[in-house]
């Protein structure tokens, strides 16, 4: 089986501690009809698999749509793979980018980690995690006045 995600990505434990790597989630051994312990989360992460990573990571980007829930203004914006980008005072860093292949349902997902800066404070971590462009519910940002949301995965404009 190719695994589609650097093996070196990791995932922090709920409640601190050690970190799972993501590989040991994504690939489980074969299901069988068992039921999983968080089977929601492995069902979610073990689809995956069946999304491929484009051409070239160096080139990628992920389309993202964000709102400000005070203006009511909805923007959608581009943003590289491994570069901050920012949104009011969210900056947003995509790890990783995946998309499935034109013959399979549409699905993107990506690995964003936002956190806040407001001037004169340190930053804050606010998310970090997978994001799911047919799921935005799933593992959404919780902030009171910004969402952000995973639109597509695809090559930059040249």
């Amino acid at each position: 089986m190719r695994r589609f995600l650097p093996p070196s990505l990791t995932l922090p434990r709920k409640g601190g501690g050690d970190k799972i790597k993501l590989s040991c989630l994504l690939f489980p051994p074969p299901l069988r009809g068992r039921v999983r312990e968080g089977g929601i989360v492995t069902l979610a992460l073990s689809s995956l698999m069946l999304l491929t990573a484009p051409a070239s990571a160096a080139d990628a980007v992920a389309v993202l749509q964000g709102l400000d829930k005070v203006t009511a203004r909805v923007s959608t914006f581009e943003a590289p793979i491994g570069r901050p980008v920012s949104f009011g005072t969210l900056e947003i860093t995509v790890k990783t980018c995946r998309k499935r292949p034109p013959e399979e349902p549409p699905e993107s997902a990506a690995f964003l980690d936002i956190s806040e800066q407001r001037p004169g404070e340190a930053p804050i971590e606010r998310f970090s995690g997978w994001m799911f462009a047919s799921s935005p519910g799933l593992n959404g940002l919780e902030h009171p006045v910004y969402d952000v949301w995973v639109l597509d995965c695809r090559a930059a404009a040249s």
